[in-house]
């Protein structure tokens, strides 16, 4: 087996995600927010889960350019993404969304914490990312570009959209169109725009900051497909949360939908597209080209 075959995801992003750290934990230290609800933010976001979108940022500018040559320091926009996807869990995870009582191994935050801190947890989370992007970005006109990718893609045309139709809140087309609409919205835009601040903040041509676009919407779809396949047949240890949810709540998911080989073929594809999409980046897109093909074979 060939190194790239054994590399897992933690050993691709770890190092990165080990650098991140101290920066999301200085956002999340302020003596000026109360102890309890800084408590919660920090529960929600400093231990687990995988800081894949945080790693995308830093390293889709790594595949940019050499630092040198960055327009911004990523690490902001890496804070940024991470908190508000760690603000997008907080909320699925409530009463009045997916209703579950496990997240990454331990009790979601509104078992911990009681349902209203959690709503406002969430809540603050969201809004302290677009404050790490506003006072962390030194150049005003990058800063509000970065700005406007992630309310672009948390906002009602993206994740959150995804999580109306999602929760069949609106109405959805049948079949594949109906799935991509949920999953492109859902998991997608947020990994897109993960690639995407990367790019803005290296100083990505045009060309390239489609390409990275390409990758980010490619191994989001790709990701979410084998989630929803990890969902249905793994267990509550593998997952670090509750399995087998969707089906019981009538989700529309490609393992709901669709045979698992089928899916199991359309992860494989997207993978492949991705990789293709960074031809123009050649060997500097060769660690973000690892973790499409890592995240495609995961169990967890």
């Amino acid at each position: 087996m060939n190194k790239a075959a054994a590399e897992s995801l933690g050993e691709l992003i770890g190092p990165v995600a080990e650098m991140l750290r101290p920066a999301l934990a200085a956002w999340l230290d302020d003596p000026a927010v109360p102890a309890e609800l800084a408590q919660a933010m920090r529960y929600a976001s400093l231990d687990g889960g995988k800081r894949l979108r945080p790693a995308l940022v830093m390293l889709s500018a790594e595949a940019t350019a050499e630092r040198r040559h960055w327009r911004a320091d990523p690490a902001p926009a890496a804070v940024a993404v991470e908190l508000v996807h760690c603000y997008s869990l907080v909320h699925d995870d409530l009463p009045a969304m997916d209703d579950d009582t496990l997240r990454r191994g331990r009790p979601t935050l509104h078992v911990q914490f009681g349902e209203a801190m959690a709503i406002l947890a969430g809540d603050a989370l969201l809004t302290r990312a677009f404050e790490v992007l506003a006072v962390g970005t030194a150049d005003r006109n990058i800063a509000a570009e970065l700005v406007a990718e992630l309310a672009a893609a948390a906002g009602p045309a993206g994740m959150i959209a995804g999580q109306v139709a999602d929760m069949a809140l609106c109405a959805v087309p049948d079949g594949e169109e109906g799935r991509r609409y949920i999953h492109l919205r859902k998991t997608a835009a947020l990994i897109r725009a993960a690639t995407r601040m990367g790019g803005i903040c290296a100083g990505a041509e045009p060309a390239v900051l489609e390409a990275l676009s390409n990758f980010g919407q490619c191994v989001g779809l790709a990701f979410q497909i084998i989630d929803d396949l990890l969902d249905a047949s793994a267990g509550v240890e593998q997952l670090g949360k509750t399995p087998g949810k969707d089906v019981r709540g009538g989700k529309r998911t490609y393992a709901t939908e669709t045979d698992p080989a089928h899916a199991r073929q359309q992860v494989q594809a997207l993978t492949e597209q991705a990789c293709e999409a960074l031809t123009v980046l050649g060997d500097r897109a060769g660690k973000l080209r690892r973790i499409a093909r890592c995240l495609a074979r995961r169990q967890r």
